[in-house]
């Protein structure tokens, strides 16, 4: 079994209990790490809280240099890396190799840079000097979906701030998260800086999140279980920072290029076979080429061939567990008993072994329907027909939730003006590519804060205003 890593160095876990790592491909135990114990945490965030005051006041350019140096371990581990995640979780290795890793050395490069450049950024506003300074320590908690960029979304902004950080990365999927530590070390980051404490969320996310030595808490994952963290975190009014769950709508506009927005729109639900916050699980289209839509979406779908990630023509892992395929199964389910059309896909046992599904494809759907309201987080297709533009925007908006979303039409300026009426954190306008160097995060029960960016660099930062 694994062990945990604190103070800089690899250490039991005081529970000795374990969990074990299943590829989900294959079903076959690969790896256990271990089921960390509030003792654990305890034993981090006291390790975190000792290196605080020495890394605060490293030089930001210093503190550059060592995330700078790795990102260079990542880009050289690169294809490993890739292929411990497509073995961990199951993405076609293609795509762990150019999103779930190439994506986040980029990011980790990105933010040494931003220590470097930024320095200690200081401001003034009349006799005022502004000054920002480390949050302190950080709880970093990150899911099983992309099991590497999540964590480095945290973790290279909070140590680019000057903060230290306990990391308890998903039991489902740690590998990444392991490597990524072990990239850190020999990086030559400082002792107790960086400590990581595996286990499940009801135990070491909630002792994490509970902590009194924790100033800040990062979390992404459901909606459910940032109302926990967040209501956790309130005891200590620390501050904190969510990534949750979306259910965001591709808009097609009337006059729109239909054949390339249902082509994006499809692509853009099926992505890690639709283990994605910001899936475009909806696609409204317009009454008069709803019909058409619903064609070319399923054909387009029955294109998607499911596979192990290592094998050559596969374009949809499985998903990353046994209970997330019936969870998937069980929203198929629920959305024909209420009159949704299947009009493709759907089964959950395609291949002889693998927790796969196949992509599915829904027409009829209303407003209002759960297929249409939750997220299901596989790859489920809902295409929903709207009258006016009005409406579209209403259906849009008309969920719990506000992470993405995206929106065609026949000029960009009118994409935009629809997409201003979108309460959401992100839109893609006409196609418009992801960029990790914008701010990600979402309105409403999408959570609090922005990942990415300038703005993902300010979490984790104080400030304070000395008047002179």
């Amino acid at each position: 079994m694994r062990q945990l890593y604190l103070q800089g160095t690899w250490t039991p876990s005081s529970s000795g209990a374990g969990v074990d790592v299943v590829d989900p491909s294959t079903e076959e135990v690969i790896d256990r790490v271990p089921a960390g114990s509030p003792d654990d945490v305890d034993r981090a965030v006291s390790a975190a809280r000792a290196a605080f005051p020495a890394w605060a006041a490293t030089a930001p350019a210093d503190r550059g240099k060592i995330l700078g140096a790795a990102a260079e371990l990542l880009k050289d581990r690169a294809e490993q890396m890739a292929r411990t995640i497509a073995t961990d979780m199951g993405s076609p290795y293609g795509f762990a190799l150019k999103v779930q890793t190439l994506m986040p050395a980029g990011v980790l490069a990105g933010y040494a840079r931003m220590a470097e450049e930024r320095g200690d950024a200081e401001t003034r506003a009349g006799n005022s000097l502004i000054v920002r300074e480390p949050a302190g320590v950080v709880g970093a908690i990150t899911p099983w979906n992309y099991p590497l960029h999540q964590v480095v979304c945290k973790v290279a902004p909070a140590l680019a701030a000057g903060c230290t950080v306990v990391l308890k990365p998903s039991e489902v999927a740690p590998l990444a998260a392991y490597a990524f530590t072990e990239i850190l070390h020999e990086a030559g980051l400082p002792a107790g800086v960086f400590n990581m404490v595996s286990g499940s969320g009801p135990v070491v996310g909630e002792a994490i999140a509970a902590h009194p030595g924790v100033d800040m808490v990062s979390f992404t994952g459901s909606t459910r279980g940032g109302r926990r963290v967040a209501a956790l975190a309130s005891h200590t009014v620390k501050r904190v920072a969510l990534e949750l769950g979306g259910k965001s709508a591709n808009v097609i506009l009337p006059g729109a290029d239909l054949a390339a927005a249902v082509k994006a729109g499809v692509a853009g639900a099926f992505v890690n076979s639709g283990q994605t916050c910001s899936a475009l699980s909806r696609m409204l289209v317009h009454r008069d080429r709803y019909d058409e839509a619903v064609v070319h979406a399923a054909a387009l779908a029955a294109g998607y061939t499911l596979g192990g990630p290592f094998e050559e023509g596969t374009r949809l892992g499985p998903l990353v567990s046994a209970a997330q395929r019936d969870r998937v199964a069980g929203y198929v389910n629920r959305g024909q008993e209420e009159g949704a059309r299947l009009v493709t896909g759907g089964g959950d046992r395609p291949l002889e072994r693998g927790y796969y599904v196949e992509p599915a494809v829904f027409a009829g759907v209303e407003p209002g329907m759960v297929i249409e309201q939750e997220e299901i987080f596989g790859p489920v297709l809902a295409v929903i027909p709207y009258r006016t533009v009005d409406e579209a925007v209403e259906i849009a908006n008309g969920t719990p939730y506000g992470l993405s979303g995206a929106v065609w039409a026949a000029t960009q300026e009118e994409a935009v003006a629809v997409a201003r009426r979108l309460r959401t954190g992100q839109v893609s306008i006409n196609g418009g590519r992801f960029n990790p160097s914008a701010p990600f995060g979402g309105y409403k029960q999408s959570g609090v804060g922005r990942e990415l960016g300038e703005l993902g660099l300010e979490e984790y930062l104080e400030v304070k205003s000395l008047q002179l």
